[in-house]
């Protein structure tokens, strides 16, 4: 016997894009959306709002025949993103993989966004993420009164996502405990949930499926069963390639929260980006960008998302309080939080960088005298 399930009422989002301080990529992106979705005329999979072109052309950006252009929401290798709009039109889940900082959570937002139209049908994991999150609960006052019924289960978003046709997410499956996740199996292989105190399933309609990440470097903290590994298909995202992509990447996502929160655009930032990226890149590498000094790593990621997180807050410094440029003063601070995350071993690693390689770099006094100051 199968069972549907009401979609859960939502308020209107008419004022979420100019009011939420972060709105979902299908409001902060609905213009683009309307346009790529206008003019596309290719087949669509059941109950896409785009086809796997046009889902494809919105994360990578282009240009439309009409002369409207779709900024870039991620920057890296087509064939990856190709591959993972293809995963979801097939009947395989989709995981993606990767280091932390590497836009998984904001890949998969947008991909969401762009098949579904609604980003928001999300489990996020956590060490004490419940069955019940996954596959349904109850409410309590219903159950107690009138026993199992339709009216007292509280449908997951895993369950919403089956019953509508549209894409779950899970955010960092590996947190979740393994008997958890293995509550997934039957959902990704019979394409079905079980509810056996109604006697009842919940059968997924076309257009399901579900996007999942997980952190590389989250192995061994509740790894993926065999069984349920097979049941993804995984497309590893990996750190951007050289320098100025990742310079390209923290500038446009600096710009688009510098916008959100109101903060006034600084002059000439782009420098102290690029020494931000430039000391995140040669730490995390373990070498200087020439490859002529071998350098100790930090216990930290650096990756791309702490970089922006890094600049960002420069920026706000910048503007409230200094005269608005962005200078070596301004992501100091940041950069020696990011860098030195275990007190005794990072800081002796931080100081002998900034000794061996910032004091001697040509342009790079100022920076080496704001991060000796914060430094102590």
């Amino acid at each position: 016997m199968s069972v549907s399930v009401e979609p859960t009422p939502v308020e209107p989002k008419q004022g979420e894009p100019s009011e939420a301080l972060r709105p979902h990529a299908e409001d902060a992106f609905a213009d683009e959306l309307a346009a790529i979705a206008a003019q596309d005329d290719r087949p669509r999979p059941a109950r896409w709002k785009l086809s796997p072109w046009a889902v494809a052309t919105y994360l990578l950006g282009g240009v439309l025949p009409d002369g409207t252009v779709i900024t870039p929401k991620y920057v890296g290798p087509r064939r990856i993103v190709e591959v993972a709009v293809t995963t979801l039109a097939t009947d395989r889940a989709l995981l993606l993989l990767g280091v932390p900082g590497t836009a998984k959570t904001w890949v998969s937002e947008h991909l969401a966004a762009a098949v579904s139209g609604d980003s928001t049908l999300l489990v996020q994991g956590t060490a004490g993420t419940p069955e019940e999150a996954i596959r349904y609960g109850w409410n309590y006052a219903q159950l107690l009164a009138h026993g199992p019924s339709r009216d007292a289960l509280v449908p997951s978003p895993v369950m919403r996502a089956m019953a509508e046709g549209m894409t779950a997410r899970v955010e960092e499956l590996t947190r979740i405990p393994a008997d958890v996740q293995d509550t997934l199996i039957t959902i990704l292989s019979e394409k079905t949930l079980p509810i056996p105190e109604l006697g009842q399933e919940v059968q997924a309609v076309r257009g399901f499926n579900l996007i999942a990440t997980a952190n590389d470097r989250d192995r061994g903290v509740n790894d993926l069963s065999s069984a349920l590994r097979r049941r993804f298909n995984t497309v590893v995202l990996p750190l951007p390639e050289t320098p100025e992509a990742e310079v390209d990447i923290v500038a446009r996502r600096v710009d688009q929260i510098g916008r959100s929160l109101e903060l006034p655009p600084a002059p000439d930032g782009l420098d102290e980006i690029r020494r931000v990226v430039t000391v995140f890149r040669e730490l995390r590498d373990g070498v200087t960008t020439d490859g002529r000094t071998k350098l100790k790593s930090p216990s930290g990621t650096l990756s791309t998302a702490e970089a922006i997180s890094v600049v960002t807050n420069g920026l706000a410094l910048a503007a409230h309080f200094g005269d608005g440029v962005l200078r070596a003063g301004d992501v100091a601070a940041g950069i020696l939080g990011a860098v030195v995350r275990d007190p005794a071993a990072d800081r002796v690693i931080w100081q002998e960088y900034l000794e061996t390689v910032v004091r001697e770099r040509d342009g790079w006094k100022d920076f080496y005298r704001a991060c000796r100051e914060v430094s102590g």
